[in-house]
């Protein structure tokens, strides 16, 4: 992470959204607090966070893939393994 907890507590970024793009989102709010009757100043802060959460959940997708594959692959070692013993 980039940011620190410290930070993002002052920022007051809220828990379920502190995670490995709370230094977007803390860019983010800055700068809608900073501008605020003006929404579209914020426009790149803005796309920089949507895709760090799309990275982020799109890793945390391959990462549970991977896993359940090896899960599988064991499952089919131990029986195959199983088998052959029985021989």
């Amino acid at each position: 992470m980039v940011a620190s907890a410290a930070q993002l507590a002052q920022g007051r970024v809220p828990l379920e959204q502190r995670d490995f793009c709370g230094h977007h989102l803390l860019r983010l709010l800055r700068c809608q607090r900073d501008n605020f009757p003006v929404p579209w100043g914020c426009h790149a802060l803005r796309h920089a966070w949507d895709s760090c959460q799309h990275q982020d959940y799109v890793m945390r997708m391959k990462e549970f893939e991977r896993e359940r594959r090896l899960r599988l692959r064991q499952q089919r070692l131990r029986r195959r393994r199983g088998d052959s013993d029985g021989d």
